[in-house]
């Protein structure tokens, strides 16, 4: 027979009536046992006559206490039963939004997680815990359509570039009067999309990279990182104002690396004629801490998530500077996390967004 919750608390209830019932009848009897027991008057013996019997009266007192405990033991078993059936009753009740629940869970599948447990009833353990794995399921159903997003995304971005160069191929291949330098041409536009696809695929895997957590940590300088990365920049473009601190920290060396690089990037990229890029790290309350800031067009607060999300770029002047990925800030966040760090972005009121990275102390 399945032990099933219901029964076990049944049996507990009922054992608990049975424990307690049978200490209060030995309690009973041990109280009238040693109670005194008055027995009756003796009648006046008659001059000359019989002397009447007298029942002794430890024997009466006997069959009483023997008749009590028999009586006390039959009420006690009959009270046991009906504690059972009660018991069984009131658990069952207690427990039937807890099967309401079950069945509701079984019904759930990874291609029907809109289905919610919705609890009623007064707010008690039940309803948080039916509330909590309702929270869940909002995360779980959040996470498997962005995964769903994101792969159907990164097919297309894929397969864009595979369409061009084959198109470009069988053009070439097509053409009977296509001489070296046409042929050449052709090679050359198919090795750009070539580097493209190699950079979207080294972005999805570093991306991924990101998201398993730190396999190893290395010390690192943000300071040094950023003057790096600023000094591998192309002269032309934006100004770059840089006011570098030293900011130790502990990671991963590479994830922090292209952390400071894709921000730069982004600044560069994302910005106007004639505008500007400050970079700026310190140490603020013990964690090395990373800002980026650029001119650029002007970006709503409430389209920032957008940014953050894979593949998605913003319409307004978003490509000004050149064609990008649509990776860079969604690394960023995964590395930051990676590295239970901050990430913080609001948009400048003249146009442009302000980027603070807080990552965690470097003895944490």
């Amino acid at each position: 027979m399945r032990r099933t919750v219901r029964l076990r608390l049944t049996l507990l209830y009922s054992g608990l009536f049975l424990v307690a019932g049978a200490l209060l009848v030995a309690l009973i009897y041990l109280l009238v046992e040693f109670s005194p027991f008055p027995g009756p008057p003796a009648a006046p013996a008659s001059p000359g006559g019989p002397v009447p019997s007298v029942r002794a009266p430890g024997l009466e007192q006997t069959g009483h206490l023997r008749r009590l405990l028999v009586n006390s033991l039959i009420a006690l078993v009959v009270m046991a039963f009906a504690a059972m059936l009660l018991g069984w009753h009131m658990a069952g009740r207690v427990l039937r939004p807890l099967g309401e629940m079950t069945a509701t869970v079984r019904r759930i599948t990874a291609d029907r997680l809109d289905r919610r447990l919705a609890a009623s009833g007064p707010d008690d353990e039940l309803k948080e815990l039916a509330d909590t794995f309702d929270e869940l399921l909002d995360r779980l159903e959040a996470a498997f359509t962005a995964q769903r997003r994101f792969v159907a995304n990164a097919s297309h971005e894929l397969r864009t570039p595979l369409t061009l160069q084959r198109a470009m191929a069988e053009v070439a291949l097509a053409d009977p009067a296509a001489d070296t330098e046409s042929l050449r041409k052709v090679l050359e536009r198919v090795l750009v999309a070539g580097r493209n696809q190699e950079r979207l695929i080294e972005a999805l895997l570093t991306l991924a990279r990101s998201q398993q957590g730190l396999q190893h940590r290395q010390s690192f300088d943000l300071a040094e990182i950023a003057g790096r990365a600023i000094g591998h920049r192309d002269d032309q473009g934006p100004r770059v104002e840089s006011v570098l601190r030293r900011a130790p920290g502990r990671g991963d060396r590479a994830l922090v690396e292209r952390l400071v690089g894709n921000l730069l990037d982004n600044a560069l990229r994302h910005n106007v004629p004639g505008g500007w890029v400050r970079v700026e790290t310190a140490v603020r309350s013990g964690h090395p801490t990373l800002g980026v800031s650029n001119s650029g067009p002007v970006i709503p607060a409430d389209r920032l998530p957008v940014l953050l999300q894979p593949f998605q770029r913003l319409e307004a002047g978003r490509r000004a500077g050149g064609e990008g990925l649509g990776l860079g800030l969604s690394i960023v966040a995964a590395i930051v996390e990676a590295h239970r760090g901050t990430l913080e972005i609001r948009p400048l009121p003249a146009g442009g967004l302000d980027v603070s990275v807080t990552l965690d102390r470097p003895g944490a």
